[in-house]
C-alpha cells in the first residue's frame, strides 16, 4: 500500500503549472512552483520540519519540550504540524498586520498565539521578535527556533525544494523568482540551482517599507526605507542571516495595491488560490518581463494558500476601503440585463393617447419612447399626460404626436453609468439605450436607482 507514515511525510514534491492568461504578455515560459500544496499550505512545512528535526539531532529540542517561534503564520503551521506528531507544545507570536485567519487556524492545531504591535522598532520589548526571545527565556525546556538566523531554514530549501524544481524543469530553468522574507527559500534553492548552472538568475521580490532592496544594492542599512506595509510574507525590518546576497541577481520591489490586485486576478484568471505574496512574485515576474526571452524558462514560487486571506485580499469591503479594488464602471447594457425577455413598450406618433395610457397602468410604466417609421422621435411621461388632461380631458382622444415632449437621449450599451447619470433630470426621467441589431430598451431613474443600489 502506497500511503504515508504520518501528515510529515506528505511534505515536498509540490506541483509545477504553467501560467497561461496572466503572463499572456511574456513570450518566455512562466512556471509557478504551487506549494500551497504542502500539507500545512505553505512552503514553510519545509523548513519547519527541518529546524525541528535538526534541534532535536543535537538536543537543543528536548522531548516533552515547548517550541517558541514568532511567524507571520505559515512557519507557525508547519511547527505546529511537527508538533502534533512528535509531541512538543508550540508558542507563536506574531503581528497584528496579519491575517485572522492565520491566527484562528494556528489555535486550531492546538498553539498558543500571542499578538504583537507591527508598528515598533525590532528591538523595542513589544517587538514579535524581543516577545519571542523573552518567552523562550523564560519557558522552561523551551527551544526558541528563530527562523530569520536559523540556517536549517536554508538547508531544507537547497535539500527539498531546489532539487525539484531542477528535476521538474529537466535542469532548463533560466530564472528563478521567489517573494524574500526570512531569506530561506531564496537562499537554499539559489545555491543549488547555481551550483548546478551558474547562468541560472536569481531574483527576490521585496514589497515597499522593507530594507533588502536597497541593502542589496548598496551596501546600506537605511532605516528610513522602514516603514509599515501590508503585504504579508515578504520584505523585513532586518537582515536576516538566511538571506545569502550574494546569491541573488536582483531584487525587485512591488506595491502592496498590485500585491494584493494579482493575488485576485491568479485566482480569476489561471485558478490558482494562492496567498498574498504569491500576488507580489507574480506582479514581480511582469514588472522583469523585459528581461526574458521566448526562450527563457522562469519559475516562480507561489508560497502559501488564499484560505489564510479570505478576510482581506479576497474581501471587497477590505480591498475597496484600501483603495485596491478596481471596479469596472457599470454599463448601460448591464443596468436594462433584468429586461432581458421583455419587450419595450413604445407609442406610435398616430397612436391615441387612450391607447398609450392603458398599456402604461398594464404595464405599471411611468414614460414610453414614441416612434415614427422605427425611429424614436419623441416621449411620454405620465406626468405630462397629467397635467394636459387636467387642462383638456378630450384629449386622450388625439394623437400621441400632438402631446408628445422631446426624445429620451439614446445611448449604445457601453456607456458608463457615470455618463448616464449626467442625462438624468427634471426634464428627462428616461434613457433609450441602443443594443444593436435593432434592440433597445429604457433605462429609467428607478433603474439607475437600482444599479447604484447594488
Amino acid at each position: 500500500m502506497k500511503i504515508a507514515n504520518n501528515i510529515l511525510e506528505t511534505i515536498g514534491n509540490t506541483p509545477m503549472v504553467r501560467l497561461n492568461k496572466i503572463t499572456k504578455e511574456i513570450e518566455a515560459t512562466v512556471l509557478a512552483k504551487v506549494e500551497y500544496f504542502n500539507p500545512g499550505s505553505s512552503v514553510k512545512d519545509r523548513m519547519a520540519l527541518k529546524m525541528v528535526e535538526d534541534a532535536e539531532s543535537d538536543g537543543r529540542l528536548k522531548p516533552g519540550g515547548t517550541i517558541v517561534e514568532g511567524t507571520s503564520g505559515n512557519t507557525g503551521m508547519g511547527l505546529a504540524l511537527a508538533a502534533i506528531v512528535k509531541g512538543y507544545k508550540l508558542i507563536c507570536v506574531s503581528t497584528d498586520k496579519q491575517s485572522k485567519e492565520k491566527f484562528d487556524i494556528l489555535r486550531a492545531v492546538g498553539a498558543e498565539v500571542i499578538v504583537c504591535p507591527t508598528a515598533v522598532e525590532p528591538d523595542d520589548p513589544r517587538s514579535y521578535y524581543s516577545v519571542s526571545r523573552r518567552l523562550a527565556e523564560e519557558t522552561p525546556n523551551s527551544w526558541y527556533v528563530n527562523q530569520y538566523d536559523n540556517l536549517s531554514n536554508r538547508i531544507a530549501h537547497y535539500e527539498t525544494t531546489g532539487p525539484e524544481i531542477w528535476e521538474q524543469t529537466e535542469g532548463k530553468i533560466t530564472h528563478f523568482v521567489v517573494g524574500v522574507g526570512t531569506g530561506g527559500t531564496i537562499s537554499g534553492v539559489a545555491k543549488y540551482l547555481k551550483e548546478k548552472n551558474p547562468a541560472i538568475k536569481v531574483w527576490g521580490i521585496d514589497t515597499y517599507g522593507s530594507v533588502f532592496k536597497k541593502y542589496h544594492e548598496t551596501g546600506i542599512f537605511d532605516e528610513n526605507e522602514i516603514y509599515p506595509y501590508i503585504t504579508e510574507g515578504i520584505g523585513e525590518d532586518i537582515l536576516p542571516e538566511n538571506v545569502d546576497f550574494k546569491l541573488i541577481d536582483h531584487f525587485e520591489k512591488v506595491t502592496d495595491k498590485d500585491a494584493a490586485v494579482y493575488t485576485r486576478k491568479m485566482a480569476r484568471e489561471e485558478g490558482i488560490f494562492a496567498g498574498n505574496s504569491c500576488g507580489a512574485a507574480v506582479k514581480g515576474v511582469l514588472q522583469l518581463k523585459h528581461n526574458f526571452s521566448k526562450d527563457d524558462v522562469v519559475v516562480v514560487l507561489l508560497h502559501d494558500s488564499g484560505s489564510r486571506y479570505i478576510g482581506k485580499m479576497y474581501n471587497d469591503d477590505w480591498m475597496r476601503e484600501r483603495g485596491f479594488l478596481e471596479e469596472e464602471k457599470t454599463k448601460a447594457s448591464e443596468i436594462v440585463a433584468h429586461h432581458n425577455g421583455k419587450r419595450l413598450i413604445t407609442a406610435d406618433v398616430n397612436d391615441p393617447l387612450s391607447k398609450v395610457m392603458v398599456e402604461m397602468k398594464q404595464f405599471e410604466i411611468s414614460q414610453v419612447p414614441v416612434f415614427e417609421n422605427g425611429k424614436s422621435v419623441g416621449s411620454i411621461s405620465d406626468h405630462n399626460i397629467f397635467q394636459k388632461i387636467l387642462d383638456d380631458p378630450m384629449i386622450k382622444e388625439f394623437p400621441v404626436k400632438q402631446i408628445m415632449e422631446e426624445p429620451f437621449p439614446e445611448v449604445d450599451g457601453n456607456f458608463s453609468i457615470n455618463d448616464l447619470s449626467k442625462l438624468f433630470n427634471n426634464e428627462n426621467r428616461a434613457v433609450l439605450v441602443n443594443l444593436g441589431k435593432d434592440k433597445k430598451h429604457i433605462i429609467t431613474l428607478q433603474d439607475m436607482m437600482n444599479a447604484i443600489g447594488t
